[in-house]
């Protein structure tokens, strides 16, 4: 009992027991975050210096004697540069997309090389993924590194095997960061078409452009969130500008993606994919559209903002109890 305490409470076993915790802002690699051993390479090389060194004490060769030595200076040279190729280097975050589940979330590594000499073949690992860069003395560089998202939700980058076997594979040193960074994984949207939008009166004419339903009043600039629908083409077959049509009106037509409707015989992830299809069609068709989940209501609107943050309430919902 005494001897499982003493482990317990010694550094070794804490270091070894503890979980990963990611780490925010820019990592710093010191000497004792980096650990080197001879690579399989390394290990011949080795056995190889040793049989040359029995072999020249067996038959008293002294240039034998000269050689083996001299290689084994050469290895022990190319340690200290394999290890001064990683430790003092700075590891950053950088950014990273919100994806759909099922792709591949791309996450950028900053590596920071403060020093007055240049950082070659550093590699970066995930279980799925590598990479491998060089670092310019005084300069940054981006490497960046593929994280397949399984199912929607928050994507947070895992822990990264940070090393490096220059300049000639006798060592491989290596350590580990895990910068704090994440995104979001949206539900994977599907094909279904939309549902029909309920016409709301009296809601006057400030409206989005092709929107109202009523009189056309004009023509403006067309602008990138206006619906295909409103373009004047015959404008643009003449070789003229493109062209939105404007109306003004008392109505307008509001689109409400339903969780409560959906109930064909889908499951959750099946419902919350359809609701991702149709935020999508209707933000490229040009609706005003709005989300109605258990628990929450986002008021109809259109534009790449109001698309993501639509999509990010279906990504991070979790159903109470009675919603299940």
């Amino acid at each position: 009992m005494a001897f499982d305490r003493l482990l317990q409470n010694s550094q070794f076993w804490q270091l070894a027991t503890r979980r990963a915790q990611p780490e925010a802002g820019a990592i710093f690699l010191a000497q004792r975050r980096v650990y080197i051993l001879p690579s399989h390479y390394g290990v011949i090389f080795g056995l190889a210096l040793l049989l040359m060194l029995i072999g020249s004490i067996n038959y008293g060769l002294s240039l034998g004697y000269v050689l083996t030595f001299l290689l084994a200076g050469m290895g022990l040279v190319s340690l200290l540069h394999t290890y001064r190729n990683l430790a003092h280097l700075y590891v950053s975050a950088g950014r990273v997309a919100p994806v759909f589940a099922g792709d591949a979330a791309l996450f950028q590594i900053h590596i920071d090389n403060r020093h007055n000499f240049a950082r070659i073949a550093i590699r970066l690992t995930l279980p799925d993924a590598t990479t491998e860069c060089d670092v310019g003395r005084r300069a940054i560089a981006v490497a960046t590194l593929a994280v397949p998202a399984q199912r929607r939700g928050r994507l947070r980058l895992p822990r990264v095997t940070i090393e490096t076997r220059y300049p000639v594979g006798l060592f491989r040193a290596w350590s580990y960061v895990q910068p704090d960074v994440e995104t979001l994984a949206y539900p994977r949207p599907d094909s279904a078409p939309l549902p029909p939008a309920r016409l709301i009166p009296d809601t006057g004419a400030a409206l989005s452009a092709g929107i109202g339903t009523d009189d056309f009043a004009g023509l403006r600039p067309y602008q990138p969130t206006d619906s295909p629908r409103h373009i004047a083409w015959k404008s643009v077959a003449h070789g003229n500008e493109v062209l939105t049509k404007v109306f003004a009106g008392r109505g307008a037509e509001e689109l409400w993606l339903d969780f409560g409707v959906l109930l064909d015989g889908l499951d959750l992830e099946q419902r919350l994919s359809r609701l991702a299809g149709w935020v999508l069609r209707a933000e490229r068709e040009g609706y005003a559209y709005g989300l109605i989940l258990p628990g929450k209501k986002i008021q109809p609107a259109h534009g790449p903002a109001h698309r993501d943050e639509c999509l990010k309430a279906l990504a991070l919902y979790e159903p109470r109890p009675s919603a299940r």
